[in-house]
């Protein structure tokens, strides 16, 4: 098929020189998976400068997000024509009746080059927005609702009209350049990468805002590997953000032989996981927009929880109003170990997944404050109830300032409801030699990583890294999991030779005296 009619104006001829530039330098050495990879980020980053300086990432972030999603759906359509045109010439019914069986459908009005060409037209906004209905009304069973507060057309977020038409002009040139083409790209999932890519550059940008809708890859990588999922797994995240965590602990699993739930209680964010997925060759998986302590939505055909093999999650630590008036009347009965404080919702979600992990082999893995291991009332009493029932596996201490947006160390905590020991596993891997430190957020190396999981697997003690300690003792210490209390961490000073200090002071002292009187000599000989 060719190429867009229309020239792109200075600034998209400005970007595709430089990736021909690129190109034309690769000639005696192929790009690998990762040049196209650090291409596409480059470019993709680069079209947030249409943005920068008019309005907030967190806001910009769906419009950016959005253009990339349909520029993508866009040229693998361009594609799959291509290959059908060259297979069945000019029988365009035949084309259309191929084009109708593929995984998703994109009308010819809504495709990224249709948008393209008219990109100087006076209501480039609305087209926009009715190219998105138009793939949600084709592709309902996957997309529908995802775009649903995506408005390119709004004076709010995008100026007045000719402000407005300016930037998506801009918009669309940036990722014209951009070649997606499976054949292009190779690996099908550097797109969902690149997706990754940005999703982190705005919640770097963002701080504590856009870090709680992402889970750093080192930290999602580092759950995944401690959860083990295996195939034919029901995997869920009840938290799920951007779905960058769940998307990691599907792929653990090896196979395409598992389904992925998810919830989520903002819409943006919710939307931008269902694209998210949908890039990863994740787009069954069921995701509901609800607010999961109050409303949840997955539920069986009779309103029951459903139930998971697999449950993790990075909830917002210490969610205030998270609706604490209403447990004692729980529908479904996931309060019954105590209610926690109005102020700190950090059980409430813990207390969810454990009832909706499947009974007796259900695991879950969740993020959470350090506090969660030691406060008392209610907390304290459903700390209590979750180790005397044998729940609680293992308690991992994460170095401080892995996540966007705070410093506060967190830790790991695995629940089993299938448990073979009544012991509990403790690690502490916030020492300084648990991590890069970075210069505005520290990360975990696949070394730290390894040690953490191993130190899981092998659930046994490891000088001052971790301790598997027996229930009696969780008992003695009133149900107190604050790590330091297991795990020995502390450092003895190297013991002080006493005598060979003594020495070295008289050596020291031996050669004053020596300076001193050759001060004298010095200054004698000055007359002084």
């Amino acid at each position: 098929m060719s190429k867009a009619k229309s020239a792109p104006t200075k600034r998209g001829k400005s970007a595709r020189k430089t990736t021909k530039r690129k190109n034309a330098g690769a000639k005696t050495t192929a790009p690998t998976t990762q040049d196209r990879k650090d291409e596409i980020n480059r470019v993709a980053w680069a079209a947030c400068d249409t943005f920068r300086g008019v309005m907030d990432s967190s806001t910009y972030k769906d419009y950016v997000l959005t253009t990339l999603f349909i520029k993508y759906l866009s040229d693998v359509r361009r594609q799959k024509i291509e290959e059908l045109t060259e297979q069945f010439g000019d029988d365009k019914a035949m084309i259309q009746r191929r084009l109708s069986r593929e995984r998703f459908l994109i009308p010819a009005k809504a495709d990224f080059y249709h948008l393209f060409e008219h990109r100087n037209a006076e209501n480039i906004g609305a087209l926009i927005n009715g190219a998105l209905d138009e793939i949600e009304d084709e592709n309902k069973a996957k997309l529908e609702g995802v775009f649903r507060k995506i408005d390119f057309n709004s004076e709010v977020h995008f100026g007045e009209t000719r402000d407005r038409n300016r930037r998506l002009k801009h918009l669309l040139e940036d990722f014209y350049p951009l070649d997606l083409r499976p054949a292009s790209v190779g690996d099908a999932d550097i797109i969902g990468d690149v997706y990754e890519f940005l999703i982190a550059r705005f919640a770097s940008d963002a701080g504590k805002k856009g870090g709680e809708f992402y889970t750093p890859g080192e930290v999602a990588t580092l759950l995944a590997r401690l959860l083990d999922p295996k195939p034919g797994d029901r995997i869920c995240d009840p938290a799920c953000g951007s779905g960058s965590l769940l998307i990691k602990v599907a792929k653990e699993v090896g196979s395409e032989n598992f389904s992925a739930y998810g919830q989520e209680n903002n819409n943006q964010t919710y939307a931008l996981a269902r694209m998210n997925l949908f890039l990863h060759g994740l787009d069954s998986a069921r995701i509901e927009w609800c607010d999961t302590l109050n409303s949840p939505k997955l539920v069986d055909n009779k309103g029951r929880l459903i139930k998971f093999d697999v449950l993790v999650a990075n909830p917002p630590f210490s969610l205030d109003k998270w609706g604490a008036e209403h447990a004692a009347s729980d529908r479904h009965a996931r309060f019954h170990r105590g209610i926690p404080p109005k102020s700190k919702g950090d059980f409430a979600f813990i207390s969810h997944m454990v009832e909706t992990a499947v009974e007796g082999s259900g695991k879950v893995g969740v993020i959470v404050p350090h506090g969660v291991l030691f406060r008392g009332g209610s907390e304290g009493k459903i700390r209590e109830s979750f180790v005397e029932e044998n729940l609680i596996e293992a308690v991992i201490g994460l170095p401080p300032n892995l996540f966007f947006g705070t410093g506060i160390p967190a830790a790991i905590l695995l629940f089993n409801k299938g448990k073979t020991t009544s012991d509990v596993l403790f690690i502490d891997a916030s020492g300084k030699d648990c991590f890069e430190q970075g210069t505005n957020q520290n990360r975990l190396r696949e070394v730290d990583i390894e040690r953490i999981v191993t130190a899981f697997r092998g659930f046994s003690d490891i000088e001052k890294f971790a301790a598997r300690i027996p229930v009696e003792t969780i008992r003695e210490n009133e149900y107190n999991l604050n790590i330091p209390r297991y795990v020995d961490t502390f450092e003895e000073e190297a013991p002080v030779d006493l005598n060979a200090v003594q020495v070295e002071i008289d050596r020291l002292e031996g050669e004053l005296v020596e300076v001193r009187r050759e001060m004298r000599k010095y200054l004698e000989e000055l007359g002084v």
